[in-house]
């Protein structure tokens, strides 16, 4: 199929300009194969711009598309400030009669009491009943959902490996029309103007998802990830990085992603110095079996190795430099600042989810007083030059790549003032982030686009910019030249 797209304005994502004089682009065999003013050719489709702005196509770095699928059909728990109102939302929710409720979205880190199973049982009964994290690092589950999941009974919320170990049991079991909750999901992507995503899902996604996109699940591209326990299979597979998946090269090898420690708002993220409460943190894998693990990863894929707490960064990067394995850490949420120059100097990204700041700001001030100065460091990490791809790390925030891009410019979204406002980055480097390396629309680019209605690269003060990127219309989104969405 030629697409011809009808007076655009260029976007230069590497710095702050867009073409003042429209032009047209035409699309072919999945690249751009002409720009300037074209004259319409045989048969091939044309689509007024009517002066819009043209980007290189968004991507979000780091998804859990199952999870996100499937949470836009859950119970909302996100806002809740305690047992007391997740509790009241869970009775609302059971007089239409569900026989099973799974919710998510709760974030108990800095409630004055804890979630129990006793509290849970007292107004769900039966009914098995599970709720889900707003880190996605934790369940709260009703004595019935411990029976129905075949969990050893226990008091309150179950953490880390354990929960983790208990997804795809859980997935399985909610697997009902999932094919549907993939379809609204990537197709609410494209309408954000998402031309890629890499899924970090808890499965074997290699082989999942060729019959995802022959379902017709193919508004995206999608490199799917492998953790530790599929590594062989993927290895025997002959299977590397970048390796395609079906015929149309939509679908990749992504990397292997390891969970090295935990997060924020479990208090399990692994620190240097001790929580508020005197806890550390927890690390899931030792230096050894990390290295052991990019070891064997090394001349195949890349590895995305999550590291939210300082400690555990110091001990990824350390593995990354004891085996030259390429690829990134994920989240670096706490760092000491001199870790950056170690990171540039291996070779890494810093694969970051701007709008988990937005969550995390009041927590870090209860839990990390002393270290708040010290995360998110978005503005400390270009100038060592570390360079950043943005995310989501959806169901933990919003499928957004405007939000995550506008909590990276302003460091709010409220009335409050920006938090640590001197690791704020540019909007054209929020822009350069999210374009999977992408630096402008020409000749021979990648026929993955975005057309917008504003430009997205405003000026004015922060918050303005912000308001701006939040409020971001996509007219039409563009995947090797195959219109996923189309709204002009």
């Amino acid at each position: 199929m030629k697409v011809l797209l009808r007076g655009v304005r260029i976007v230069t994502v590497t710095h702050p300009a867009s073409s003042a004089e429209p032009v047209d682009v035409r699309m072919e065999n999945g690249e751009v194969t002409a720009v300037g003013h074209l004259t319409p050719e045989p048969a091939e489709r044309v689509i007024a711009a009517d002066g819009r702005w043209l980007i290189p196509g968004l991507w979000d770095q780091h998804v859990h598309l199952r999870q996100w699928a499937q949470a836009r059909l859950r119970l909302d728990l996100s806002g809740t400030t305690g047992p007391g109102e997740v509790i009241a939302r869970v009775r609302a929710h059971l007089a239409g009669r569900p026989t099973v409720v799974v919710g998510a979205g709760f974030r108990s880190a800095t409630w004055s009491v804890q979630p129990t199973t006793a509290a849970l049982d007292a107004v769900s009964g039966d009914v098995p009943t599970v709720l889900i994290s707003g880190d996605v690092h934790a369940g709260w589950l009703n004595s019935a959902a411990q029976r129905w999941l075949g969990v050893t009974a226990r008091p309150g919320v179950l953490d880390e490996s354990e929960w983790f170990a208990l997804v795809p049991r859980l997935e399985e079991l909610l697997a009902t029309d999932l094919d549907q909750a993939y379809r609204l999901a990537v197709d609410d992507a494209a309408a954000r103007g998402v031309v890629g995503l890499v899924d970090m899902e808890f499965e074997a996604g290699f082989r999942a998802w060729p019959g995802r996109f022959a379902a017709g699940i193919d508004a995206v591209r999608v490199r799917t990830a492998t953790y530790a326990d599929g590594l062989e299979d993927v290895i025997a597979a002959g299977l590397r990085t970048g390796s395609v998946l079906e015929p149309r090269g939509l679908l990749t090898m992504g990397p292997l992603k390891i969970i090295s420690d935990g997060s924020l708002n479990s208090r399990t993220a692994r620190c240097c110095e001790p929580y508020a409460d005197g806890r550390y943190g927890t690390q899931n894998y030792p230096l050894e079996e990390l290295v052991r693990l990019l070891g064997r990863a090394a001349s195949r894929l890349d590895v995305a190795l999550h590291a939210i707490g300082d400690a555990a960064l110091t001990t990824a990067l350390d593995a990354f430099e004891a085996t030259g394995a390429r690829g990134g850490v994920e989240h670096v949420q706490l760092a000491h600042f001199e870790e950056f120059a170690r990171m540039a100097r291996l070779g890494l990204r810093a694969s970051v989810q701007p709008a988990h700041l937005l969550d995390d700001r009041a927590v870090t001030a209860q839990v990390w007083p002393d270290r708040a100065d010290r995360c998110f460091a978005f503005r400390s990490m270009l100038d060592a030059g570390v360079p950043l791809a943005l995310g989501s790390d959806a169901p933990v925030s919003p499928l957004d790549p405007w939000l995550a891009m506008a909590a990276a410019v302003h460091r709010s979204a409220d009335a409050a003032p920006p938090w640590n406002p001197g690791e704020a980055i540019t909007v054209a480097e929020t822009l350069a982030a999210s374009v999977d390396g992408q630096p402008t629309v020409g000749v021979g680019s990648r026929a993955d686009l975005a057309l917008l209605d504003a430009d997205p690269l405003p000026r004015g003060d922060s918050a303005a910019v912000a308001a701006s990127l939040r409020a971001m219309r996509v007219a039409a989104t563009f995947v090797g030249g195959r219109p996923t969405h189309l709204a002009v």
